[in-house]
């Protein structure tokens, strides 16, 4: 179950869906970036 969340809130699979979505490319990456380091780093990276 881990790492099947921690695909999910993979930085990369974020971007690939707000791309399938329609979001600009440079958006999708700076949402991102954004995400990467305020969460995912923080709370996934380490945890799981």
């Amino acid at each position: 179950m881990r790492e099947v969340l921690k695909h999910y809130m993979n930085p990369l699979h974020i971007y690939c869906r707000l791309r399938d979505i329609g979001i600009s490319k440079d958006t999708a990456l700076l949402l991102c970036r954004i995400y990467e380091r305020a969460i995912f780093k923080r709370y996934f990276l380490n945890r799981l």
